[in-house]
C-alpha cells in the first residue's frame, strides 16, 4: 500500500514543481545546461515518486505558496511573448492577480471560498488568453501559420497534407501533426478569426475535467479518507493547471497540448466512472491528433481497467479517423507526419539531453541509443503497471513519466511538450485518493480489499 502523506512530502512537490515549469518558462527561447539540470531532476523525482509509491497530497497552505511561487517566476523570469507592450502588461497583471487571489482563497482549506477561488481562476486566465489573441493578432511562429491555414484548406476541403503555407517564418510545405488537431482548432478560426480561441475552449474543457476527477462522488464515505473536501482540491489543481508559470507564452504561440490533454483526462474521467469503453472515444481523438501519444497506449494495454481490447479498438478508431487524409495522399501524409520530423535538424534551444550533448560536447546521439532510452523506460513502466495494477492517480503519472523521458532523449521538445507532462501530475493530485487498487471489470475500485492481482 502507498505510504501515508507527510506534509514534507507536499513540500518536496511544492519545489519540484516550481523548479520545474519556471525552468520551463525561462527555456523559451534559450538552451541552458542549468534547465536541462532541472528537467533530468525533476524526471528522477517522478520516478522515485512512482517508485518508493509516496503518498502526495495538496494542502492548502503549501498549495498558497506554489501559487505565489507562479506569480513570483511571471515576474521575474525571462517571459517570450509577442505581445505589445500594453498587452503584455495587462496580461502579466492578470498572470500575478489571478494567483495571488486564488492562493488567498484558498488557504484556509474551506469549499466556499475555493469556489470563488475556482471562479476566479477561469474568468483570470481567460481573460489573461484573450490579451494575448487580441494584443498578438499573428504571431511570428509557424505553428500559428499551419494551423490558421490548415483550418482554412479544410473549409474549402482541401488536404491540409498538400498545402504550402504562406509566410511561415518556418516549416513552408508540411503539416505535421495528425489531422485532427486541425479539425478541432478549425472553430476557432472559422467563427472568431483565430484557432487560438479554440485552445482556450480546449484548456477549460481540460480544466473541467481536472473538476470532475476531484468532485465525483466516492463510493461511501471512508472512500474517499482523510484530506482537502474534493472542491477545495479540484479548485486548487485547476489553479496550477492555468496558472503554471509560462502559461501566457503557451497560449500566444498556439501550442496544442492543452487538446491532448482534454483528450486524456476526459479518458480519466470515463474510465473512473466505469466507462471504459466510452473512454476510447477521447484517447482516440487524442491520439489522432499529435504523433507521440501512440507510446501511451501500451502501458494502458496492461491496466486492467482498460485492458487490451480497449487498447486495441483506440488504435482502431484511431487509424479510421486518420484515414481520409492518409487515403487522399498517402505520399504527403507520411512525410509530413513522420518522414520530415525523423529527419528534421535539431533545434540548439531544446533543452534536452540530445542538445547537451550536441551544444556542449558536440556530439550527436545516434537514434538507437535515444531509443533505447526512451524504449526501455516505457518496457519498465509497462512490467511495473502490469505488476501492480496502480490506481489511477498513479497510473496518469507512470504515463507522465514515459512522455517526460521520451521529451528528455529528443531533439524537439519545448515548453509545450514539458507542460503536458506537469500537467498531467497535477491533475492525477486531483483525484480523491491514490494508489487504489485496480479491478478487472472496466473501473478503478476504492476499497484497498480488492484484490491488485486478478
Amino acid at each position: 500500500m502507498p505510504a501515508r502523506p507527510h506534509p514534507s512530502q507536499a513540500t518536496a512537490f511544492a519545489v519540484a514543481w516550481l523548479a520545474y515549469f519556471t525552468a520551463l518558462q525561462w527555456s523559451v527561447v534559450r538552451f541552458r545546461v542549468a534547465i536541462v539540470v532541472v528537467l533530468v531532476a525533476s524526471a528522477l523525482a517522478l520516478a522515485l515518486w512512482q517508485w518508493r509509491r509516496a503518498r502526495v497530497e495538496l494542502v492548502p497552505q503549501v498549495t498558497a505558496a506554489m501559487l505565489a511561487g507562479s506569480a513570483l517566476a511571471t515576474l521575474t523570469v525571462p517571459l517570450f511573448s509577442y505581445l505589445s507592450d500594453s498587452g503584455l502588461a495587462l496580461a502579466s497583471t492578470l498572470l500575478v492577480a489571478g494567483p495571488l487571489g486564488s492562493a488567498a482563497l484558498l488557504w484556509s482549506g474551506r469549499e466556499r471560498p475555493a469556489l470563488v477561488a475556482l471562479g476566479t481562476t477561469v474568468v483570470t486566465y481567460a481573460a489573461a488568453v484573450a490579451t494575448a489573441v487580441v494584443s498578438d493578432p499573428a504571431p511570428r511562429i509557424d505553428v500559428w501559420v499551419t494551423l490558421q491555414q490548415a483550418s482554412d484548406a479544410l473549409a474549402r476541403g482541401e488536404s491540409f497534407y498538400e498545402v504550402e503555407w504562406t509566410g511561415s517564418p518556418g516549416i513552408q510545405d508540411a503539416f505535421t501533426y495528425l489531422p485532427w488537431t486541425a479539425v478541432l482548432l478549425a472553430p476557432g478560426r472559422w467563427l472568431a478569426g483565430d484557432v487560438r480561441w479554440a485552445l482556450l475552449v480546449w484548456s477549460l474543457v481540460a480544466a473541467l475535467a481536472v473538476w470532475v476527477l476531484a468532485t465525483r462522488l466516492p463510493r461511501g464515505r471512508a472512500a474517499q479518507g482523510p484530506g482537502p473536501a474534493p472542491r477545495w482540491r479540484g479548485a486548487a489543481a485547476v489553479a496550477l493547471l492555468l496558472f503554471a508559470p509560462g502559461t501566457l507564452t503557451q497560449a500566444d504561440q498556439a501550442w496544442t497540448e492543452p487538446l491532448l490533454l482534454a483528450g486524456l483526462l476526459w479518458w480519466a474521467v470515463l474510465v473512473d466512472r466505469g466507462r471504459a469503453w466510452w473512454a476510447v472515444l477521447p484517447l482516440a481523438v487524442a491520439c489522432a491528433s499529435k504523433q507521440h501519444l501512440a507510446l501511451l497506449l501500451p502501458v494502458l494495454l496492461l491496466w486492467r481497467p482498460f485492458g487490451a481490447r480497449r487498447a486495441v479498438a483506440t488504435g482502431a478508431v484511431t487509424g479510421v479517423l486518420i484515414a481520409p487524409w492518409f487515403l487522399a495522399g498517402p505520399s504527403a501524409f507520411v512525410h509530413d507526419t513522420i518522414t520530415l520530423l525523423v529527419s528534421f535538424h535539431p533545434i540548439r534551444f531544446a533543452n534536452t539531453l540530445y542538445l547537451l550533448a550536441l551544444n556542449s560536447f558536440g556530439v550527436t546521439l545516434p537514434f538507437w541509443l535515444t531509443g533505447l532510452v526512451a524504449l526501455g523506460t516505457l518496457a519498465g513502466v509497462m512490467v511495473l503497471v502490469w505488476r501492480r495494477q496502480p490506481g489511477l492517480p498513479e497510473l496518469l503519472r507512470w504515463l507522465a513519466l514515459v512522455l517526460l523521458v521520451a521529451n528528455l532523449v529528443n531533439k524537439q521538445a519545448f515548453y509545450n511538450q514539458f507542460w503536458l507532462v506537469g500537467a498531467l501530475v497535477v491533475a492525477s493530485l486531483a483525484l480523491p485518493r491514490e494508489g487504489a487498487p485496480a479491478g478487472s471489470d472496466g473501473r478503478v475500485h476504492e476499497s484497498a480489499a480488492v484484490s491488485r492481482r486478478s
